[in-house]
């Protein structure tokens, strides 16, 4: 019988939730962690810190406990031993890249964290520890060290996604998303919950299967963490790369609360890690196959960056937002003012926009005369439609365009405009816009008037005549 690797996914996730207990309690020696003291206990430390990165489920993390609150009862007053919970906290330990449990790194002023390799026992731990002390004190008294703060490993510029972001972020975007379904366990993860499991599984005869089946995603996701990373600092405002932790998500102790969080269900991930893309069709996402390296990885999402690519458009303004989006922030924008519909029809204002996007991306158009308060303080209108004006917003500025509407003549234009221009005119206020229905695409249509009959046009003035 096949075994999907989800029902491994569930079998751990029950067992985190039946061995979720405190490591620490409030009257132990070890510095209690989260996102909120990290950085005042931490990275703004002028001492030695000693950070434990544990998993209250984790066996190895249970069995370090009692030296690791002795260390702390010996080194106080000389470094700082402390504790976080990294499956509670999971983005924070991600930061540093934490996929094993328990992780011990030492945080020293002014250096990045490093890995504690030795024992683990309390007179290894200590030693270390003093060992660390030395070396600052020597640095201080050498003037090669001030003390400060301990520098933050570059964090990843993937985005965490989960159950409850994951279609705001994602699937509502209009950007390039590259997502990884992971899973972060490690074999002596699952070998701290095997004796537990054993006790629970009534299908023993399938506990081998789905122990191999642990190793090998264990060891596929551990190797592709270094290169996610690579790829998402290298496409950092390219491409939105995101990972989805798949046994992250239990905010509730319930069995139902665990399948909510199996994302990749929907998308029909059968192992991990796997790579999917969701471009213009975030309904119907692409999985990547490709070699799984930061090089073969970034070809491939900016191919699908080109392909996913939506074709260049003038925007209509039909509301406030859309010129705070435009021009908000930009230096200048140009805002074209056609003519109605009735009178250019749809080719003759596809083709006035045709123009415009020859010569630049970032215009805006409106119909003759659905702006008004806009037209006012620019001054088109009484010359007529086509019209054009460049804004600066910022500087309460705008500038007309003058000569014919053309691309030669428009191409001119921005380009002088760019270079600061010329007969700059003062904008008085911040025009007033109004929310419109976009164009269809269509052409007008001319609502006809009643009409009336000349007997009864007389007919009604002979009433009117009688009533008088």
């Amino acid at each position: 019988m096949e075994k999907s690797p989800l029902i491994a996914l569930l079998l751990l996730s029950l067992v985190r939730n039946l061995g979720v207990y405190a490591l620490y309690g409030p009257s132990s020696p070890v510095v209690q962690l989260n996102p909120n003291n990290f950085k005042s206990k931490v990275l703004n430390s002028n001492g030695i810190v000693l950070v434990e990165f544990f998993a209250p489920w984790c066996g190895h993390c249970k069995a370090l406990t009692p030296a690791w609150e002795k260390a702390a009862t010996v080194l106080k007053g000389v470094a700082t031993v402390a504790a976080l919970d990294a499956d509670a906290h999971q983005s924070l330990a991600q930061e540093y890249g934490i996929k094993g449990f328990p992780t011990i790194k030492v945080f020293a002023p002014g250096k990045p964290p490093a890995d504690y390799q030795g024992a683990r026992d309390a007179k290894p731990i200590v030693e270390f520890a003093l060992k660390q002390v030395k070396t600052l004190l020597k640095e201080r008294l050498d003037g090669k060290s001030g003390g400060g703060s301990s520098q933050k490993s570059e964090p990843s510029a993937s985005v965490e996604l989960n159950s409850h972001n994951f279609d705001e972020l994602v699937l509502k975007s209009k950007e390039l998303w590259v997502v990884e379904f992971f899973a972060p366990w490690l074999t002596e993860e699952v070998e701290a919950g095997w004796e537990i499991l054993r006790q629970i599984m009534i299908f023993n005869a399938v506990l081998v299967t789905i122990k191999t089946g642990f190793e090998i995603m264990c060891g596929h996701c551990k190797k592709l963490a270094p290169e996610w990373k690579k790829v998402a600092n290298s496409l950092k405002g390219q491409v939105k790369l995101g990972h989805v932790d798949c046994d992250a998500d239990k905010s509730e102790h319930k069995f139902s609360a665990i399948l909510h969080s199996l994302v990749p269900i929907k998308y029909n991930v059968q192992g991990f890690p796997t790579i999917m893309v969701f471009g213009a069709d975030k309904d119907s996402p692409i999985p990547y196959e490709g070699a799984r390296t930061a090089s073969a990885i970034e070809s491939f999402a900016l191919g699908q960056l080109e392909a996913n690519a939506a074709p260049p458009e003038v925007t209509e303004l039909t509301c406030p937002d859309v010129m705070e989006e435009k021009c908000g922030s930009a230096a200048i924008c140009f805002v074209g003012f056609l003519p109605d519909i009735l009178d250019s029809k749809a080719e003759g204002r596809n083709r006035y926009l045709e123009i415009m996007l020859s010569v630049a991306e970032n215009f805006l158009w409106a119909a003759a005369g659905k702006q008004p308060n806009l037209e006012q303080h620019v001054g088109v209108g009484g010359y007529g439609y086509p019209a054009l004006v460049a804004l600066n917003l910022k500087k309460r500025a705008y500038a007309p365009l003058k000569s014919a509407f053309e691309r030669a003549q428009i191409s001119e234009f921005v380009k002088e405009a760019g270079r600061g221009g010329k007969g700059t005119l003062p904008l008085a206020v911040d025009p007033e816009l109004v929310k419109t229905q976009p164009w269809d695409g269509k052409d007008g249509e001319i609502i006809e008037e009643d009409e009336f009959s000349l007997e009864e046009l007389m007919g009604e003035d002979t009433a009117s005549k009688d009533e008088l």
